[in-house]
């Protein structure tokens, strides 16, 4: 019997992200052992199904029987690790859209403030941008339904729709004395994963904020677009994952790859030995061997660690910052039929290419740089990282848990971008701080949410 699945990397704060598609061929072959175990499995099947008639038939109000099958599998796949899980429909369909980084939509960020939607930024090029909609506008009726009261996630599902529909936006502007009515028809948004500046006059700077499909596609453009810009000055690349918490293993291993000509960038590993799988990095470096320094913190998980621990490995990158989060293993989306939403299931742990699990333990970086964290947010800048999860895969040896995640808002106080700039400039060298990014020196010791639609 094969069976389509497809494998994520489960993001380790914000949730899952859809990867590839693989096929598994499942034999059964059972011996007397094997048999004994599946007639116990099947006497508290029979269990399971007498406590659900009871609470059915006793229960204080009627249940949905729905939802009590739901809670079940919930509990069931809750109980094996942190990052298995059920998905009802509309979450499933939620983990598309997140995973595509592709909707139907308007094209703005937007937060929640005072019960209020407030447009962080619109998106170039979009129904929004084009109708004028600005920063800092607030949304108080979405097609004359006051917003107030919903949720960020309600307010983001309405404004979301099928291309060429039309919604009405109530909207108040500072220095403005009347409210604004604007009609806007949805478009094909696409959610930039991938932000780009130039540093310093002669540094390309690229921030990654999460690997969906779009995100090589973005990578590719803004390295074009960097390159031409700075020309022949051009002293290197910074790429920014802090606080990216994954997504797409198969957007992990392209991006990778865009920066290696040759060797392993990732192995995932499952339950059978059979089922190990390699990728590699193909020839054709995007950057052209130009230095690269990878920035992570204690908010960097999943694919971000899979980027940073391929380069780290193979040399081609210093790593500043931060102990990454430590989530090391695979997730199986598996989708359940028609209305039944899916499974995401833990299948596998995944493997530096030295053979490294950073399952519990991250990504250690190359130069360690702390941060100076303001008095008031010091109790809430530091991410407790896998180790500290509840039922969390075990790894061998010591786990480690904790690691500053606090990011700077103004770049001149960022003092990891800072030590980057200093490498790329030659200001440190590989005696007093790390190894040339690209060389074979080992290196020394070393908030509000917001969403787009």
């Amino acid at each position: 019997m094969m069976r389509k699945t497809s494998v994520i990397l489960l993001s380790a704060a914000t949730g899952a992200a859809l990867t590839l598609f693989v096929t598994q061929p499942r034999a059964v072959f059972m011996g007397s052992s094997a048999r004994a175990a599946t007639a116990d499995t099947y006497r508290q099947l029979n269990l399971f199904g007498d406590v659900f008639e009871r609470v059915r038939s006793d229960y204080v109000e009627k249940p949905d029987d729905t939802k009590l099958i739901e809670s079940a599998i919930s509990g069931m796949l809750s109980g094996l690790d942190p990052h298995s899980s059920y998905m009802d429909a509309k979450s499933f369909r939620d983990m598309q859209v997140q995973t595509r980084g592709e909707f139907g939509g308007l094209g703005i960020e937007v937060t929640m403030e005072d019960g209020l939607i407030k447009v962080v930024s619109p998106i170039d090029d979009t129904p929004a941008s084009r109708a004028g909609v600005m920063a800092n506008d607030i949304i108080t009726n979405l097609d004359d339904e006051a917003v107030q009261g919903l949720t960020l996630n309600q307010a983001v599902e309405k404004m979301r729709g099928p291309v060429n529909t039309k919604i009405k936006l109530k909207i108040i502007r500072k220095g403005q004395d009347n409210p604004i009515d604007v009609t806007l028809v949805r478009d094909n948004i696409r959610v930039r994963s991938v932000r780009a500046r130039v540093e310093a006059d002669d540094i390309a700077y690229i921030r990654i904020t999460t690997f969906n499909e779009q995100t090589t596609e973005g990578l590719k453009k803004e390295v074009a677009n960097l390159s031409s810009q700075i020309g022949d000055k051009l002293k290197g690349y910074i790429i920014d994952l802090r606080n990216n918490p994954g997504g797409l293993l198969e957007e992990a291993v392209t991006v990778s790859d865009s920066f290696l000509e040759k060797g392993e960038i990732v192995s995932t590993r499952g339950r059978n030995a059979e089922e190990t799988q390699r990728r590699t990095a193909h020839a054709g470096d995007l950057t052209k061997g130009k230095p690269v320094i990878v920035l992570v913190n204690g908010g960097s998980a999943s694919a971000s660690e899979i980027v940073a621990g391929a380069l780290q490995d193979h040399k081609r990158a210093t790593i500043v910052g931060t102990r990454s989060f430590g989530k090391g293993s695979v997730q199986t989306i598996i989708p359940l039929g028609s209305g039944n939403g899916a499974l995401r299931l833990t299948t596998a742990r995944y493997y530096t290419p030295s053979g490294k699990s950073i399952q519990a333990k991250g990504i250690v970086p190359d130069i360690e740089v702390l941060q100076d964290v303001p008095d008031e947010l010091k109790a809430r800048t530091d991410t407790k990282g896998e180790a500290s999860l509840r039922g969390h895969l075990k790894n061998d040896g010591d786990e480690k848990t904790g690691s500053q995640s606090y990011v700077p808002p103004d770049a001149k106080d960022d003092k990891a971008l800072k030590m980057a700039d200093d490498l790329l400039h030659g200001i440190k060298n590989s005696a007093s701080a790390a190894p040339t990014p690209g060389s074979d020196n080992k290196a020394a010791p070393a908030d509000k949410p917001k969403a787009a639609n």
